[in-house]
């Protein structure tokens, strides 16, 4: 039983480990990530990488398709500020893997969001990467913004309230002088 209970615990260990130290905190710059063929990539599907981070304020929307409306509020009140796109840029990055919806009614699905956000880029993760190599919580809505060097000044996992909404819009705001 021992012997079983060590094994339970270091294949725990193996697998939770990797990810706590890969986790993306404020202030770092995330290592370079490229979504491309089986990995995902852009709706019209050309790759996508983090190293497109640079040079404006961005915001990442990291979505499972099941928690798709978690944060609208968030994507509404950044939509309203009208940021100048020569110094801001939205990503919508959808977990594919996240959910057992099919790929193709999400793709629909994402072709509307495109309508109602013309200025986000689309990106598809097919394969939880940006979970597994800069361990973003998975199976909700993560909201990620970098300054224009591509280091992370905000970071929330899962529904953001009233104050963290503005919060979110100022953090932009301010980092858009920088």
């Amino acid at each position: 039983m021992k012997k079983v209970a060590g094994f339970l615990i270091l294949v725990s260990l193996y697998l939770f480990i990797p990810q706590a130290f890969a986790e993306l905190k404020i202030g770092e710059v995330p290592k370079t990530l490229t979504l491309a063929d089986k990995l995902g990539g852009r709706l019209d599907g050309s790759p996508w990488s983090s190293t497109e981070l640079t040079g404006k304020v961005s915001v990442i929307f990291y979505v499972d398709p099941d928690e798709k409306d978690l944060n609208n509020a968030a994507s509404e009140a950044l939509k309203a500020e009208g940021f100048s796109l020569e110094q801001y840029q939205s990503y919508g990055i959808i977990n594919m893997a996240a959910t057992w919806l099919p790929n193709f009614a999400i793709s629909s699905s994402l072709e509307k969001k495109q309508k109602a956000y013309p200025s986000t880029i689309y990106v598809r993760d097919y394969k939880k990467a940006l979970v597994e190599q800069w361990g973003i919580a998975d199976d909700t809505s993560d909201v990620l913004v970098f300054d224009k060097t591509g280091k992370l000044v905000f970071k929330k996992e899962g529904q953001l309230n009233e104050q963290e909404v503005k919060t979110l819009v100022e953090t932009v705001r301010s980092n858009l002088d920088k």
